[in-house]
């Protein structure tokens, strides 16, 4: 007798009644079948390149293939295939490969807002579906004010949140609170904001008339802060002793202005629109005419969150960007308008949140403005607009001691994944954000160099540093 028997009688592994797996008539045809299947399976690319590198991970673990026989035959296939997967994220290494989103860690997800114009992407893209289209399930928490974002981000209340693009910087470094290191992923909006004063003030119109005026902003570490303070000071105005700036929830300036209390504000739209449209106040300048094309919100989230959740950050990322994108079209702003203008979201009129998104509207002077450029949706998250927001931290007293402008921009500001990500999508990236991140701009007329911020900062004349 000899062991090459066709039907191995003698094999452990044999089945003479049939197959081992009970469903061919034979070894023999379970073996062509296996054959069979496995040709066809190395027929398809993204297949093999799995089996590829599921293979190489196993080896990686188990160099002597005797040892990994031994460990098969112990624990059987099943349970290895288990255990390796514990330890080794396969399913992510073979979606790397192939350059494919790996599974989502976490589909739902609380994300705050505060229900303002500046906000835009990040709430569009719950009625108008780019999160489900990245197969997430957000649900947007409205939020009063800018302490209680960053109180429910350091709390872990929310995943993500609409901040104040300055607020991931103040966080990182533990300033007006304990530090955690904050992500900008991307900006939410550009220009979108105004000075808007008292109508009582309309034949008041030269800041350095302003002297006792009282003013609200949203939030100490917010870019209505800093460019209203750099206004009033190249107007002669200092900003700590010549004027009143009260911290004040944006929903709630209208009031104030209404009832007396303040004789204007940097704030956000649509409230500056909301003055004009309940008759109490006029549109002074728009922001834009500080600084054309400044950075506003931005949309972030901590830096565990992304480390623990890196494929659903990801997702979460493309929603954003895919509604910034339609966004930044003219032709999608009043449909936009209507669906943000819900109870649930910016609970405000609808033509108050088109006039400040088209950029036609009455300006509280009798006028019909047309300024296309009022506001915009650009998300990228320049290393330069960090810079400046530092800039004036340092500029203003908020920070103490020296200040590395670069690493700071380029440790919270994500850039890089954006430049990435937008790329993906097809998206358009400035040559100067795919090559360094950073580029000069003016600021009423001063020109900062990203490269020079100590320059820069010594040119002021007012300034607490």
């Amino acid at each position: 007798m000899k062991n090459d028997n066709l039907y191995r009688p003698y094999s452990a592994d044999a089945n003479l009644s049939g197959c081992s797996c009970g469903q061919h008539g034979s070894q023999h045809e379970h073996n062509a079948d296996e054959i069979r299947a496995r040709q066809l399976r190395g027929g398809n690319p993204e297949t093999l390149s799995g089996d590829f590198v599921e293979a190489a991970a196993v080896r990686a673990l188990f160099p002597d293939d005797r040892t990994r026989r031994s460990f098969l035959k112990a624990v059987g296939a099943s349970a290895a295939m288990a255990a390796i997967a514990s330890v080794l994220p396969i399913n992510d290494l073979q979606a790397a490969v192939l350059d494919k989103p790996g599974p989502l860690e976490k589909k739902d997800l609380k994300v705050g807002f505060i229900p303002i114009n500046c906000a835009t992407p990040l709430i569009m893209a719950d009625p108008m579906g780019f999160y489900k289209q990245q197969g997430l399930n957000v649900t947007l928490h409205k939020t009063a004010g800018w302490a209680l974002v960053r109180d429910h981000m350091l709390n872990g209340e929310l995943d993500a949140s609409h901040f104040l693009a300055p607020m991931p910087l103040a966080i990182s470094m533990g300033l007006g609170s304990s530090p955690q290191p904050m992500r900008v992923a991307t900006i939410q909006n550009v220009n979108g904001q105004a000075i808007t004063l008292a109508l009582k003030h309309k034949n008041n119109r030269d800041p350095r008339n302003w002297k006792g005026f009282k003013f609200a902003i949203p939030f100490e570490f917010s870019m209505h802060n800093f460019l209203l303070r750099y206004y009033l000071a190249e107007h002669g105005i200092d900003p700590d002793r010549d004027v009143q700036l009260r911290v004040t929830p944006p929903a709630e300036m209208i009031a104030n202005l209404r009832a007396g209390n303040i004789d204007g504000f940097l704030g956000p739209d649509p409230f500056n629109q909301r003055a004009v449209y309940d008759q109490i106040g006029f549109i002074h300048i728009l922001s834009k005419d500080i600084w054309n094309g400044h950075p506003c919100c931005s949309f972030g989230t901590s830096k565990g969150f992304i480390d623990k959740n890196p494929n659903t950050f990801a997702a979460l990322y493309r929603a954003v960007l895919n509604a910034a994108a339609m966004a930044r079209k003219p032709e999608s702003r009043a449909d936009i308008a209507r669906a943000i203008s819900a109870p649930n979201y910016l609970n405000q009129p609808e033509t108050v949140i088109l006039q400040a998104l088209s950029g036609r509207f009455a300006d509280g002077l009798g006028n019909v403005r047309n300024e296309p450029d009022r506001s915009d949706f650009d998300p990228v998250p320049w290393y330069s607009m960090a810079s400046w927001m530092l800039t004036q931290m340092k500029r203003w007293g908020y920070v103490k001691g020296d200040v590395n402008y670069k690493v700071l921009a380029e440790q919270v500001f994500l850039l890089t994944d954006a430049r990435r990500l937008m790329k993906d999508l097809g998206q358009p990236v400035p040559e100067q954000a795919a090559r360094s991140g950073y580029r000069k701009f003016s600021v009423m007329g001063r020109e900062f160099d990203p490269a020079r911020p100590a320059a820069y900062l010594d040119g002021f004349a007012i300034k607490r540093a």
